[in-house]
Formats: C-alpha cells, sequence, structure tokens
C-alpha cells in the first residue's frame, strides 16, 4: 500500500478555475482515513501553498519553492531549506540586468521586485501573495534566497535557460514550473529531494511513494516516486517518464488516481 502522495498544485490539484474540487477533497479526505500522508509539491511560496493546503484540511508539512523549503503547516516549523549559492545568485541578477529581464527574489517567504509591472502582478493575483517593490537588489542577493525566478516569452527563456546554465548550472537547479516560468533553486532545492526527505520523515521508502504532477519541475519527484503519475494535460515530456497518466486537471484526475491506488487498491488484487 501507498503511504505518501506528493501532488502539485497548479494544472493539478488544481483546476482550470483555481480550485480543488469537492469530489477531489472527498478523495484526499478518505485517503488519509486510510492512514496515508497527503502533502504538496509546489514551486509556489509557503504563504501561497499554505492557503491551498488549508482549502483541502492538511496539517502536515508541506513542500514549497520546488523543494528549497519544506514547513510545517500549523507550527510553521521549518523542516529542510536550501538557499541559493550568494555566487550564482550574483551572476544570475547581471545577466538579468543585461538583458532587461524581469527578476523576481524569494527571502523569508516574501516576494521582492525591482519595479511594479504587469509581470509582478499577473503572478502576485495568481500565487494571491503580495509582493515588496525594491529598486536596488545589491543587499537583497545577500540574504538566503529561497527561490529566484524570471517571467518572460516561453521561447526567450529557453535560450536563457540554455545560457544560464553554462554560467551557474554546477551550483543551480534551473527549472520551468509554467511556460512563461524559470526558475532558480539551489541544487538541492528540487521536489525530488524534498519528497524523499519526507518520506524519510514518515518512515515510508520511496516504493510506498505517489508523486502526481504535470509540468517539467515535477520531473525529479515522479523520478524518485514509486509511481511516478503525469496529468493528462502535462507537458510531453513528463508523461514520457511517467508511469501511469491520470485524466486531466479538470476532469478530477486526482481523485481518479487515488481511486485507484489507494481507496480500490484492495479490489484489484
Amino acid at each position: 500500500m501507498y503511504k505518501l502522495i506528493a501532488i502539485d498544485c497548479d494544472d493539478t490539484l488544481l483546476n482550470d478555475d483555481v480550485q480543488v474540487t469537492e469530489a477531489t477533497k472527498q478523495a484526499l479526505a478518505a485517503a488519509i482515513a486510510k492512514g496515508v500522508t497527503v502533502t504538496l509539491a509546489t514551486g509556489r511560496m509557503f504563504a501561497s501553498a499554505q492557503q491551498i493546503a488549508r482549502q483541502i484540511e492538511l496539517n502536515v508539512p508541506i513542500i514549497t519553492y520546488q523543494g528549497s523549503l519544506v514547513k510545517n503547516l500549523i507550527d510553521e516549523r521549518v523542516l529542510y531549506e536550501r538557499s541559493v549559492p550568494t555566487d550564482a545568485a550574483q551572476q544570475i541578477f547581471e545577466y538579468c540586468e543585461q538583458k532587461g529581464l524581469h527578476l523576481q527574489l524569494y527571502i523569508r517567504d516574501e516576494l521582492y521586485t525591482t519595479e511594479e509591472n504587469d509581470k509582478v502582478k499577473g503572478y502576485s493575483k495568481l500565487s494571491n501573495v503580495p509582493y515588496k517593490v525594491q529598486p536596488d537588489y545589491t543587499k537583497l542577493l545577500l540574504e538566503p534566497l529561497t527561490k529566484m525566478l524570471i517571467i518572460d516569452d516561453p521561447d526567450l527563456l529557453d535560450t536563457v535557460a540554455e545560457e544560464l546554465r553554462a554560467i551557474v548550472g554546477d551550483r543551480v537547479h534551473i527549472t520551468k514550473s509554467k511556460a512563461h516560468y524559470l526558475e532558480f533553486m539551489h541544487k538541492e532545492g528540487t521536489k525530488g529531494h524534498a519528497v524523499a526527505f519526507m518520506a524519510e520523515l514518515i518512515g515510508c521508502s520511496m516504493d510506498e511513494v505517489i508523486a502526481i504532477g504535470d509540468a517539467w519541475n515535477d520531473r525529479e519527484m515522479l523520478e524518485v516516486a514509486g509511481l511516478g503519475v503525469a496529468m493528462a494535460n502535462s507537458v510531453p515530456a513528463l508523461k514520457e517518464i511517467a508511469d501511469y497518466i491520470t485524466l486531466s486537471n479538470n476532469e478530477d484526475g486526482v481523485r481518479h488516481v487515488i481511486e485507484k491506488f489507494i481507496l480500490n487498491a484492495d479490489s484489484q488484487v
């Protein structure tokens, strides 16, 4: 029996209306009642993910910032944390300055931008978190950065990712959570690292873990989990490495996985 389920939020647990359906909530509650630990594994900030976790009444540690921060929901105690190396952060910032790119910083669960524009406004609205404007990043770059994020055209970001991998790829994990979001974390700030930490925390093997996601930033946790599940709306590359492909986020794909592999598993034996 599976003992841990790690679920991505956007376009996985959440439908296109950014909601968790009642049917999915009931399936999650039933899995928890059977003794399964259910956690979120998201690129979102803790402050944003916390709101979703409360919707589905979780009271366990949740994985945020792509795996850079695992934190208790109730007392907000930090259990696992990794920060972008300062030298790499400086190089990413200098690159963005040269190219005129919009770069956001995440420090102690607060979002920073150098200017107020449509990119940060759109991100803030989607994540339901406020932001602070700091025109000069000089001092902030010396702080422990949980994540750095560039927002821009998807094709341009592919080029940016390739160029920055050549500069900081030896020290930083680079991934996309959405086509227009390019994110930078510590090398051990991945969902795969965080899910492995959670499995050890609750005392289960990786074979007893289900990981569910839709985007390339979910790759690491699908690879380490005993059952890696891709949504029907996933990027093609993720489907290729998945053990199972479920329904889309608008068809209660997460509920389908829980019913098939947790709630009705005994009847399939």
